[in-house]
């Protein structure tokens, strides 16, 4: 794989989140890689466009040889915030000089001399192909992006852009509380184009509403819970990881045990009759 199957989501490393300090970035680092995670992921966006820079800094620091990670980062949103005070409207760019400038200002932040990933993180109505492969192309001739990517983009668009550059994974929500991408040929598409799928949020809202729905899942992973041997956060990453299009969940947490949890729910092959028996207990119904 060119990714490890769980990936380290970093939005909440920063400001956004946990507010780590140098140490704690490094500590956290280093957990990730001793329990087999080796893949992480930023957008320039992210503690309004810091967290990128604080993580590198501490990059710098930790001693981790740069060919024993991989570094995903995402452009395109422009954010209104005090870092940049003239977007009086939040919107995308991606326009070939933007892209560009875009990826080196992350490459400079991560201090890092490439990306093994860069995405486009939300698709634009503005869209243009041909501008969007000019900078992809001339950034992979420079050795600054290995592959090039999206986030949240639909197969109507891909196809758009597949026209003009080769799209290698769409970073989409998924989760046993977010299904869509299951039913509405989102996987079935990504697997047909042999791109990876990565999801964001895949524990959905199940530790984080209290609805009927949220009720009959928590209620079945207790069930499943002794079963398997596993908690319930790692009965909701293994249910997507059972999926055949090779799903690569993106874990947001900054809990050291949690991080563990995540990694061992590799090694969890969910039977199927419990797979659908969760599946079942998200929708509410059997399957037709």
């Amino acid at each position: 794989m060119k990714f490890s199957r769980i990936i380290q989501g970093c939005m909440t490393w920063g400001v956004w989140g946990k507010q780590f300090n140098q140490q704690q970035m490094i500590e956290t680092m280093n957990h990730c890689l001793e329990k087999g995670i080796t893949t992480f992921d930023h957008a320039d966006i992210y503690g309004d466009y810091t967290t990128e820079g604080e993580w590198g800094n501490a990059f710098a620091k930790a001693n981790i040889s740069r060919d024993t990670i991989q570094i995903i980062s995402k452009c395109g949103i422009q954010m209104k915030g005090d870092a940049r005070a003239e977007n009086t409207i939040k919107h995308y760019q991606y326009d070939k000089e933007y892209i560009i400038s875009s990826a080196e200002r992350s490459l400079k932040e991560l201090r890092t001399e490439y990306l093994d990933l860069f995405l486009l993180h939300r698709p634009s109505p503005l869209l243009d192909p041909d501008e969007v492969q000019e900078a992809v192309s001339l950034l992979q001739q420079q050795g600054k992006i290995k592959d090039f990517g999206v986030s949240n983009f639909t197969p109507r668009t891909i196809d758009l852009l597949a026209t003009k550059c080769e799209v290698t994974a769409n970073q989409v929500e998924i989760s046993i509380t977010e299904r869509s991408s299951l039913t509405d040929g989102t996987l079935d598409y990504m697997m047909t184009h042999n791109i990876t799928p990565m999801s964001w949020s895949p524990l959905g809202s199940v530790f984080r509403e209290d609805t009927p729905q949220n009720v009959r899942i928590t209620n079945k992973l207790k069930e499943l819970g002794d079963k398997y041997n596993a908690t319930e956060d790692q009965l909701l990453l293994a249910w997507l990881l059972k999926h055949p299009a090779n799903i690569h969940p993106v874990i947001g947490t900054t809990s050291k045990d949690r991080i563990t949890n995540a990694v061992e729910a590799v090694a969890i092959n969910l039977e199927r009759k419990d797979w659908f028996e969760l599946l079942e207990a998200s929708t509410g119904e059997e399957v037709a």
